[in-house]
């Protein structure tokens, strides 16, 4: 089991918080020159760390914890009648499995996808600059899974693959196919990828009650929330 004690830990001065308008947030982050290791990034994901570019992070609110870390355990999942016609519905695509990099292809749909759905949020206005720091990693654990009808790209799912379950980073896809579902049909081919390997859980992130997208991660049932430092499962 890989020590923690000996790592160190900062906090960030107060700032606008991504999600909701009315709070301010706090990140607490690994020491950036701590070189991200797969056995320290498990476990730290049990803690309900989560990975942005080079760095390891959670929140750390001393007055809101909206924040809640969620993930699917994998062996007791079942689609429901939604999710199996999502499945049915995007059989025909094909799912490549690349090192992460930045092309011409990939950027393109990623701006598409960006302008279209978040020029609210802060990834907007996208740039290369910003998509090679977020998603781009030489780690060995990272990986992009492609999503392709025929030889057209329509969804990048950023995925981390660690000892305890797959993390979803980040998913980008065609805005204009909003028939196929390609989020959710990203999230339930992880589920499917990590039961295959024999890792127990996909980890979505964070849960926010009162935060709009966020909705779509309690569709997943079972759902596991990390509630007073213990996982407590919601059926």
């Amino acid at each position: 089991m890989t020590d923690l004690a000996h790592l160190k830990f900062y906090a960030t001065q107060p700032h606008a918080c991504s999600y909701l308008e009315e709070e301010q947030a706090v990140t607490l982050f690994l020491d950036p020159h701590e070189p991200i290791e797969e056995p320290t990034y498990s476990r730290l994901s049990e803690l309900g760390f989560r990975r942005s570019g080079d760095h390891l992070y959670r929140p750390h609110c001393p007055q809101c914890k909206a924040c809640i870390p969620a993930r699917i355990p994998v062996d007791s999942f079942q689609p429901n009648r939604q999710q199996s016609r999502i499945l049915k519905r995007n059989r025909d695509l094909e799912l490549r499995r690349t090192r992460p990099r930045l092309t011409d292809e990939i950027y393109e749909l990623y701006s598409r996808y960006i302008n279209a759905r978040h020029a609210d949020g802060d990834m907007y206005p996208p740039s290369r600059q910003q998509f090679q720091s977020f998603l781009v990693s030489s780690s060995p654990f990272c990986e992009f899974i492609e999503f392709r009808e025929q030889d057209r790209l329509l969804a990048v799912a950023v995925t981390d693959r660690l000892s305890n379950g797959l993390s979803a980073v980040y998913t980008f896809f065609d805005p204009e196919q909003t028939r196929r579902s390609l989020g959710r049909f990203a999230i339930l081919c992880q589920i499917e990828e990590a039961r295959r390997d024999g890792l127990p859980a996909v980890y979505l992130g964070y849960w926010i009650r009162n935060c709009r997208k966020m909705n779509y991660k309690t569709e997943y049932r079972p759902l596991e929330m990390l509630i007073s430092q213990r996982w407590v499962r919601i059926n």
